[in-house]
């Protein structure tokens, strides 16, 4: 096996895994499972972007559960507008003819103008990206716990305009999003008879998001970063443009984020304030850590377990305490992670 294809080999691990529990589940007749596997998935696509930040640049974000808002709450206001009104305008007319709004109906049966899903998307991937380069450009020249205040406090923002803000649903957040349409008639939604095509939908860009970091890992960039990580004296020394890297790892996170952002507002019809939560980031902070900060399969693994458990309900009224608790363990007993903490305790230390 060269290289390239054993860098590529905890991907192609986790897919198969992903589809034998999909059999396995199927021939048990616990489908009904696959819903929170697949959020889980894409759970896991935000974990990712984290850990591209932290575990690679090693820097620290708490302000993670911003970004995903920010993609969500994107998706669903713009797929929910209705520009009935105000179809005689040129712009609306142009949007019709390029086939970027139709007509359709809404949760009331009632008659509606909306823009495609796929706006709202590209949208929020574009307001992800702004807000990284804004926020990254004057907090990245920071370092430890100031760069993590910095974080915390975008996240406390978009939390409070999101609350404040009676177009984003303040309190209530935004139902009724309609289906993202893929192609032959596949649809990130959460109608029960594309149950497992969602659930397969979720894991290859979680496999693919995974692959473009495991890629990452030994490119150019890839080692800028880890030199970054380790020294970051040491690094702009050499010749590395840490300010520009530390920034592109930092805009990366927030499309990775924004991206599941917005597939899980598709794929659950709304989003509500609470994705935009400190304690939601405190969480992507938590599953990143457990997995190993520059361990991205890992990062992946752990946070699918862990979520799938808690959308189950599995830690009841406890789930941000279980949450906070596991961070505070990690770092105090194995601040590599989970994964290797364990084969520390096996003889097999890194």
């Amino acid at each position: 096996m060269n290289a390239g294809w054993k860098r590529l080999a905890p991907a192609a691990a986790i897919a198969a895994l992903a589809v034998g529990v999909q059999l396995v589940l199927r021939a048990a007749r616990l489908e009904q499972y696959l819903v929170q596997l697949t959020m889980a998935a894409w759970y896991g696509v935000a974990a990712l972007g984290l850990c591209l930040f932290m575990g690679y640049a090693g820097q620290v974000s708490l302000g993670h559960a911003g970004f995903v808002a920010i993609g969500g709450y994107a998706s669903a206001a713009l797929a929910t507008l209705n520009l009935l009104p105000l179809a005689a305008a040129p712009a609306v007319q142009w949007l019709v003819r390029l086939g970027l709004a139709g007509s359709a109906t809404d949760s009331f049966g009632a008659s509606v103008l909306r823009l495609s899903p796929w706006i709202g998307v590209v949208a929020g991937l574009v307001a992800a990206a702004l807000v990284a380069v804004l926020v990254g450009l004057p907090s990245l020249r920071l370092r430890g716990h100031y760069l993590a205040m910095a974080t915390l406090s975008l996240g406390i923002i978009v939390s409070r305009v999101i609350l404040g803000t009676a177009a984003l649903g303040q309190a209530d957040g935004i139902s009724s999003v309609p289906a993202l349409p893929l192609f032959a008639g596949l649809a990130v939604s959460g109608r029960r008879a594309l149950r497992v095509q969602n659930y397969y939908v979720a894991w290859a860009a979680a496999v693919v998001a995974l692959a473009l970091i495991l890629n990452l890992d030994r490119s150019r960039a890839g080692r800028a970063l880890r030199a970054i990580h380790g020294d970051e004296e040491a690094a702009s020394a050499l010749g590395v443009g840490v300010g520009r890297y530390k920034l592109a790892a930092f805009v990366a996170s927030a499309l990775y984020a924004s991206l599941a952002g917005s597939m899980l507002t598709h794929y659950n019809g709304g989003i509500g304030p609470g994705e935009a939560s400190v304690m939601k980031s405190v969480r992507y902070v938590a599953l990143v850590a457990a997995g190993g900060m520059g361990n991205a399969a890992g990062a992946l693994g752990v946070t699918v377990v862990l979520t799938f458990l808690s959308l189950r309900g599995a830690f009841g009224l406890y789930d941000d305490a279980v949450f906070a608790a596991i961070l505070v363990a990690i770092m105090l007993f194995s601040p590599d992670g989970l994964f290797r903490g364990l084969r520390g305790l096996v003889g097999r230390p890194r």
